[in-house]
C-alpha cells in the first residue's frame, strides 16, 4: 500500500511555512518556508510616498498569494511524492488579519482606484489603528445588554474584525461600499485554493462574534452605531463550518500552479495558535497550552462554559470538536525581547556574539541567567503592544520600574522576560478565580525552542511544570492535521482528532520544572505586578493613552 501524505501551511507575521507529514510514520519528510517580500508595512505604502500612522500594521496579499502557490509547488516538486499520495492541504493563519475583496474576489489594495488608501490594503493582526472602534462596540454592546459580547469577557479588541471593519467604514467609506466582502486571510486563501468561500467556527467565533446559536450579532445592534451598517454582517462570510469540516477539494487552476492533484482535499482555515493545540496531545479537557513567538496566545480546552470577563473569547468547537475552547494572549512577548536587542543591547554585546559566532540573544540570555531571581530591583508590565488579556486596551503602554543608575542592560532583559511571564500567570489565576480548572501547561512555538532561560523563568513564575512539544514546526504541523481529519479516514487520514493524535504525537521534548525558591521570590514580585496592572490598567488607565495622544500630535505638527 502506498504511503500517504498531508501537507500543512502556517501563514505567520512575517513569512509562511509548508511541511509534508507522512501519515504512516508521523514524520516531517519535508518543509519550506517562504519569506513576504514586503513583510509588515507599517511606515510607508508599497509604491507611494503615503505614511501611515504609528499604530498600523498592513499587508500585502500578492505576498500570501505567491506564498501559497511557490510552497506547494516547492512541496510537490522536491518531495518526490506522487500528487496521488498527498490527501490533504490544511492551514492556519495569524488572526484577526482582514482581506477586503471585491465580487472577483480580488482585495482592493490590488486595484489602481484604492492602492493608497491604507484602508485598502490587508489590516495585520497586531494593526491597533481601530481602538476607537472597538470601543464604540464595547459600549453600544453594554448598553444594549447584548448577549454576545458576553463570550468575549464583556470587551472587544481592536486587533477583531468588526472594530477593522468600522474602522474603514468610518475613514475610509469609499472603501467599506467597494468591498464585496471582509474576509479572513486564512479564508481567502481557502478560496484561492478551492473557489469556495467558507470560514471556521475558529475564525468566526473567536474574531467575529459569531456562534452556532445566534450567528453574528444582530442587525439591531449595528444600527445603533450607524443605519448604515444594519447590513454590515453581509459583508462577512456566511457558510461557517466546525474546525476540521473539508472546505472543498484544490482546483484544476491551482493544481496546474502547483503540480499537485486537483480535487485533493482542502480544510477549512484555522487561526495560528489554535491549530497547535492537538499537537502537543491536548485535545482533552483542562489543557492549557501557550504558543509562544513574538506574542503569546493562551488557549484552553474545557467541557464547562464560563462567560468570564477578561478573556477574548469562548467558543463552542472553535478548537477541538466537542469542547469549548477558551483563548486568551499576550500581544507582545518576543517582539520585547527584540525590540530590546536591536535598540538597547552593547556594542560589546554585539562583539561578544560575533566573537562567539552566536546571536546577541545567546549573549543576553546566559548573562541574565546568572542573575537571581529577584536581584535586579526592576519589576515590568508587558504592555509594549497593549494589553489583550485581561484588559483587552491596545491604548495601554509598557513600564520598567526601579531602574538606578546601577542597572545594567540585563537586569532590563531579564525584567523584561519576567514581565511576560507575570502577564501569563495572570491570565491563568483569573481564569481559575473563575471556575476553569487548569491541570496541564503546554509550550510550543519558536521561543520555546530557542530560550532555555524563557520557558525556565516562565516555569518558576507559574509554579508549574510546563510540557514543550517535540514537533518544530508545530502551528504548520497542526494545521497538516485538521487537514488530515478534514480529509477523513476513508481517504487515508483520520476521523477525530483523538485517533490523530495517537497515531501521530511523539510525545514531549522537554519539561521545564519550577525551582521553588525561585517561585516563592515570583510570587512576591507578582503581587507589585498585580497592583500596577490594577493603577495603570484600571485606576489611572487614562495615563498612558495621554502619553500616545501627546506624542502623536507632536509628530502631527512636525509634519
Amino acid at each position: 500500500m502506498d504511503k500517504k501524505y498531508a501537507i500543512g501551511m502556517d501563514f505567520g507575521t512575517l513569512s509562511a511555512r509548508a511541511v509534508l507529514i507522512d501519515l504512516s510514520t508521523g514524520e516531517e519528510a519535508l518543509s519550506s518556508v517562504y519569506g513576504y517580500q514586503d513583510a509588515v508595512i507599517d511606515e510607508i505604502l508599497p509604491n507611494s510616498n503615503v505614511k501611515l500612522p504609528s499604530d498600523y500594521a498592513l499587508q500585502n496579499p500578492v505576498d500570501y498569494r505567491d506564498a501559497t502557490i511557490g510552497l506547494l509547488k516547492d512541496i510537490c516538486v522536491n518531495s518526490h511524492v506522487p500528487p496521488e499520495d498527498i490527501i490533504s492541504i490544511g492551514l492556519d493563519f495569524t488572526a484577526c488579519t482582514v482581506v477586503a475583496v471585491d465580487e472577483e474576489m480580488c482585495p482592493l489594495c490590488m486595484q489602481s482606484a484604492f492602492a493608497r488608501n491604507p484602508h485598502s490594503w490587508v489590516k495585520l493582526w497586531k494593526h491597533h489603528g481601530a481602538q476607537r472602534e472597538a470601543d464604540l462596540i464595547n459600549q453600544t454592546a453594554r448598553d444594549r445588554g447584548e448577549n454576545f459580547i458576553r463570550h468575549y469577557g464583556n470587551t472587544s479588541s481592536s486587533e477583531w474584525m468588526f472594530a477593522k471593519i468600522l474602522e474603514t467604514y468610518f475613514k475610509a467609506p469609499e472603501v467599506y461600499r467597494a468591498t464585496y466582502k471582509f474576509m479572513e486571510a486564512g479564508d481567502w486563501i481557502v478560496w484561492l485554493l478551492t473557489g469556495a468561500v467558507t470560514t471556521s467556527t475558529c475564525m468566526a467565533g473567536f474574531k467575529a462574534f459569531w456562534n452556532e446559536e445566534d450567528g453574528y450579532p444582530s442587525k439591531e445592534f449595528f444600527a445603533a452605531i450607524s443605519p448604515e451598517l444594519a447590513d454590515v454582517t453581509d459583508k462577512l462570510v456566511q457558510d461557517v463550518y466546525t474546525v476540521g469540516s473539508r472546505a472543498g477539494g484544490l482546483t484544476e487552476t491551482m493544481a496546474r500552479a502547483t503540480g499537485l492533484k486537483a480535487g485533493t482535499s482542502v480544510s477549512v482555515s484555522m487561526i495560528d495558535a489554535h491549530a497547535a493545540v492537538p499537537v502537543v496531545g491536548a485535545t482533552g479537557g483542562n489543557s492549557f497550552m501557550m504558543t509562544m513567538g513574538t506574542s503569546i496566545c493562551h488557549i484552553l480546552l474545557s467541557k464547562k462554559e464560563i462567560l468570564m470577563d477578561g478573556i477574548c473569547g469562548v467558543v463552542k468547537d472553535g478548537v477541538i470538536p466537542g469542547y469549548y475552547g477558551y483563548e486568551a494572549g499576550q500581544a507582545a512577548v518576543g517582539d520585547i525581547y527584540d525590540w530590546f536587542i536591536t535598540h538597547f543591547a552593547s556594542d560589546e554585546c554585539y562583539d561578544s556574539a560575533s566573537q562567539k559566532n552566536v546571536s546577541p540573544f545567546t549573549v543576553m540570555d546566559e548573562r541574565a541567567a546568572a542573575l537571581k531571581a529577584g536581584e535586579s530591583g526592576l519589576l515590568a508590565l508587558d504592555w509594549w503592544n497593549g494589553n489583550r488579556s485581561m484588559l483587552n486596551n491596545a491604548n495601554l503602554t509598557g513600564l520598567i520600574m526601579g531602574m538606578t543608575l546601577n542597572t545594567r542592560q540585563e537586569d532590563v532583559y531579564r525584567a523584561l522576560i519576567e514581565a511576560t511571564a507575570f502577564g501569563t500567570r495572570n491570565i491563568v489565576e483569573c481564569m481559575q478565580k473563575q471556575g476553569i480548572s487548569v491541570e496541564h501547561i503546554y509550550a510550543c512555538g519558536g521561543l520555546s525552542r530557542k530560550s532555555r532561560l524563557v520557558m525556565q523563568i516562565f516555569a518558576d513564575v507559574l509554579g508549574r511544570d510546563i510540557t514543550v512539544t517535540s514537533i518544530e514546526q508545530t502551528t504548520a504541523y497542526g494545521a497538516a492535521m485538521y487537514g488530515m481529519v478534514a480529509a477523513g479516514k476513508e481517504r487515508g487520514g483520520f476521523d477525530t482528532f483523538s485517533e490523530a493524535s495517537r497515531g501521530l504525537f511523539s510525545g514531549a521534548e522537554k519539561i521545564f520544572r519550577p525551582d521553588m525558591d525561585n517561585h516563592r521570590i515570583y510570587s512576591q514580585l507578582f503581587q507589585y505586578y498585580q497592583r500596577l496592572t490594577d493603577i495603570f490598567g484600571r485606576d489611572c488607565k487614562d495615563v498612558m493613552p495621554a502619553l500616545k495622544r501627546i506624542r502623536d500630535e507632536v509628530e502631527a505638527e512636525s509634519d
